[in-house]
């Protein structure tokens, strides 16, 4: 029986979103500047913030060598730092290295930001297009599944045990559709249906309503409505990256509130 897949692609993320980790990211960064009280070690912040640059603006990005520069004081050069204090100033060196610290977080804010300023803002009608969070962001990451061939109980099992209401469903080759705690109750508690027998297949929920992860969290409400389901897988270039689900896009607008 099939229980887990690991997604075996990066979603892509909107650049809005990666503006707003970078922001936190420099906001996080303030105590080691002496305004507020770190809550991890330093090192542990510049591994952490080397690898959200690497993710956000590539893993040869100019900003990324000017960070791990930063971090013995050299960074000077390598990005845009008009305001550095120059040798001979009598600045504390570790001071002088967390300033560029800084300043290359806020280049790399200001490079993304550029580069959103460039996007097309229209469609082809003329009109303006709607900026908001993407499906991929507010996903579920990790794909649990069931066989086809499984009992429902089984499914029910399964549920439990990770504290799901989904599973996707799959044939060993391929994901053919979901099976979901209302479809138990609805099957089994009001049709009466033997669990330990009646396999998952014949009551799961096909075809596979999916969405692409580039969409926005409002056509994931549309569809889910269209469609009447609760669940749907999220793909990106055909292949299933993830899953969201009613609770996901809850928890987003809670947020949001």
């Amino acid at each position: 029986m099939d229980r887990t897949r690991t997604t075996p692609k990066k979603p892509r993320v909107s650049l809005d979103r990666s503006i707003e980790r970078l922001r936190k990211q420099l906001a996080d960064f303030a105590p080691y500047l002496g305004k507020g009280t770190p809550t991890r070690s330093l090192d542990e912040f510049d591994l952490e913030t080397e690898r959200l640059i690497a993710d956000l603006l590539g893993e040869t990005s100019e900003s990324l060598e000017a960070y791990e520069y930063a971090e013995v004081g050299e960074a000077a050069g390598l990005v845009n730092m008009t305001d550095e204090a120059p040798e001979g100033t009598g600045m504390d060196s570790l001071r002088q290295s967390l300033l560029q610290r800084s300043r290359v977080l806020e280049t790399c804010i200001s490079e993304l930001e550029a580069r959103r300023s460039d996007e097309p803002k229209k469609h082809k009608t003329g009109r303006q297009v709607l900026t908001g969070p993407q499906v991929a962001e507010h996903m579920s990451f990790e794909i649990r599944n069931v066989s086809h061939d499984a009992s429902l109980r089984d499914a029910g099992q399964l549920m439990q045990q990770w504290k799901l209401g989904s599973l996707l469903v799959t044939d060993r080759q391929s994901y053919v559709g979901f099976i979901t705690d209302s479809i138990l109750a609805r099957e089994v508690v009001a049709k009466g249906l033997d669990p330990n027998t009646t396999l998952v297949k014949s009551c799961m929920r096909n075809p596979l309503v999916a969405i692409d992860g580039e969409k926005s969290i409002l056509d994931a409400v549309r569809l889910m409505k269209d469609q009447s389901t609760r669940h749907l897988a999220v793909t990106q270039d055909g292949a299933i990256i993830g899953v969201i689900s009613v609770s996901n896009i809850l928890r987003y607008y809670s947020g949001v509130v």
